[in-house]
């Protein structure tokens, strides 16, 4: 499972990417079956993919599922993470594999196979390895979509950070590093439309959680939303707290010290990269007693 730590916080992306193409492909939802995980032959062996069932005859026209046939494996990698050589192999060994368990000789043809390669960066390494040793070629299909040509299964990439927010509002929004306020502005009123659907709670849970000092900013923000992540927005409030009193704690040692004269820069970036307030107010007081700059290295060094 694709997981990323931010501070003590761990934030589980692959359920809000499962959830966020639901809600892309929600005018399709009769017609498609998603599987978030599939288990491969008789003995357990779950796969971390996602596989998209859809009817035969149904043409999905959302620009993400164009490429859709009967049985489409996807693999993603969370913000943080990246997609490597190792994953395609991973994935196109899972999809043969796929193919090859179904009950029944050639039950899925492999006409009906796809594969999509979902990530927040563009992978430069796979593409270049893709090209040069499996001779395949990349055509831009649209902004962050790309179909890998030259194998006989479909495959194409998609790097979430670069589709159109006008088409794809939530893949694009998957991400830990929101830049633009009006972006947050955008999901705040979409969320508010659907604020009861778990899927839409999903995905604006980490979002949020991910970007939650942007989201500070949306001045009209649902109460649906405020609810929704208060206990977070209170988590931002008290980080900020914590960081003013390191920074203040941290500015009073150095300006103690300076009475001794200029201060050791080893000695002055153990101080500021100290985030732990007990220590930091030990070396408070260790500063206010110290007689020389000796003493004061000789003290802190002696707390290690």
């Amino acid at each position: 499972m694709e997981e990323t730590t931010k501070g003590k916080e761990i934030l589980q992306w692959h359920p809000a990417f499962y959830a966020s193409l639901q809600i892309e492909l929600e005018e399709y939802s009769k017609n498609l079956v998603f599987e978030n995980e599939h288990q491969l032959g008789t003995q357990p062996m779950e796969i971390d993919i996602l596989i998209i069932k859809k009817e035969k005859d149904m043409l999905v026209k959302k620009n993400i599922g164009q490429i859709f046939r009967e049985h489409n494996i996807i693999e993603y990698k969370s913000p943080d993470d990246y997609l490597g050589v190792d994953d395609f192999y991973k994935v196109y060994g899972y999809t043969c594999f796929y193919k090859a368990d179904s009950a029944g000789a050639d039950r899925i043809s492999a006409d009906e196979l796809t594969m999509t390669l979902a990530s927040a960066r563009y992978p430069y390494k796979l593409v270049k390895h893709l090209e040069e040793k499996r001779g395949y070629t990349l055509q831009k299909i649209e902004e962050g979509i790309y179909y890998i040509k030259g194998d006989y299964i479909p495959i194409q990439l998609i790097v979430t950070s670069k589709l159109p927010e006008e088409e794809n509002l939530w893949l694009r929004n998957l991400t830990n590093k929101m830049a633009d306020p009006a972006s947050a502005e955008k999901l705040v009123k979409e969320y508010g439309k659907h604020k009861d659907n778990i899927l839409y709670q999903s995905v604006m849970d980490i979002i949020v959680r991910a970007n939650a000092e942007q989201f500070q900013e949306v001045g009209n923000m649902c109460e649906a939303l405020k609810e929704l992540m208060k206990d977070e927005f209170d988590a931002v409030r008290r980080d900020a707290l914590e960081q003013g009193l390191e920074q203040g704690i941290q500015s009073m040692i150095l300006a103690l010290l300076e009475d001794f004269g200029e201060i050791p820069e080893e000695l002055r970036v153990q101080i500021m990269e100290e985030k732990n307030l007990d220590t930091l107010k030990l070396y408070h007081k260790m500063a206010a007693r110290a007689e020389s700059m000796e003493q004061f290295k000789k003290e802190i060094q002696a707390c290690k």
